[in-house]
């Protein structure tokens, strides 16, 4: 596995439909769907935005996720966001994450990386905590999928824990 930069070819990748489409949609609460133009637009956005940091996650050159860190340089603080489309029981995702928050506290001096995730995604929740963030609370009632509401649940990690 190997982290690079978003590169503007990665969009054509992002827009290849995959069989597990579905579940990734439903685990990062994704109604929408997009289209070549949308991820090129997205990528475009992502490379001229001075607060964000954002890896594709790859293997042997295919691309298989994104991480990503949206900054707050006046808090010293970021979101976290990652997507998988493929490379799922491989610990790409906790290496992904462990590199950026190795860049948010070590290069970038953040004091606070947060993110949001579903209550039914056991898998994330697992590694978040293996990697140190705590839950801070929920958002109730915050997914409706299905027919059926789900929480977000709000974890975080400071420079100061110990992990």
């Amino acid at each position: 596995m190997e982290l690079v930069p978003l590169r503007k070819e990665f969009a054509q990748a992002m827009a290849v439909p995959r069989p597990n489409d579905a579940e990734v949609n439903r685990l990062t609460g994704t109604h929408a769907t997009f289209t070549l133009a949308d991820y090129e637009a997205y990528v475009e956005r992502t490379l001229n935005d001075p607060n964000r940091y954002t890896r594709a996650i790859t293997e042997d050159g295919e691309f298989l996720g994104e991480v990503v860190l949206t900054i707050n340089p006046h808090n010293r603080s970021a979101g976290l966001r990652i997507a998988m489309w493929d490379g799922f029981g491989k610990g790409f995702g906790t290496a992904a994450i462990r590199h950026v928050l190795d860049h948010a506290f070590g290069e970038l001096d953040l004091h606070r990386v947060d993110l949001e995730v579903y209550e039914f995604n056991e898998r994330a929740i697992h590694v978040y905590s293996k990697l140190g963030f705590r839950e801070e609370g929920r958002l109730r009632d915050a997914l409706l999928w299905d027919g059926v509401f789900h929480d977000a649940i709000v974890m975080s990690i400071l420079s100061t824990d110990n992990i």
